[in-house]
């Protein structure tokens, strides 16, 4: 329960949630910074809006994780395994120099898995 993690974790956990959650609402917003590299990339307009939805579930998740800590252990898992289908997409693309973008949001995620595990 939220009382027994550490303080860590829950400050790191917070971070993964916002991070993700800023990241969906991005894409749902539309924001050049995360729209133009989508479609430089080659990802479908069509899949832009379940994207956003999994990045934001995720973040839900982690949050919910605090009180059920097993939705707060699959909410990092999936957003880990988003996030490394995000970085194969941008190495498919060629756009190596994008590929620590997506490992920015992943490694909250990791972090977070890591010490509520």
């Amino acid at each position: 329960m939220f009382t027994e993690m550490s303080t860590t974790a829950v400050v790191v956990t917070a971070v993964a949630a916002f991070m993700a959650g800023f990241s969906g609402a991005s894409i749902f917003f539309r924001a050049a910074f995360v729209v133009e590299p989508l479609a430089a990339y080659g990802v479908p307009r069509s899949w832009w809006n379940r994207l956003g939805a999994a990045k934001v579930a995720g973040a839900l998740g982690l949050l919910a994780g605090f009180f059920l800590p097993v939705i707060g252990t699959l909410a990092a898992i999936g957003l880990i395994l988003y996030f490394a289908g995000a970085v194969v997409t941008v190495i498919r693309a060629r756009s190596y120099g994008h590929v620590p973008f997506p490992l920015v949001y992943m490694a909250p995620a990791v972090a977070a898995l890591a010490l509520t595990w």
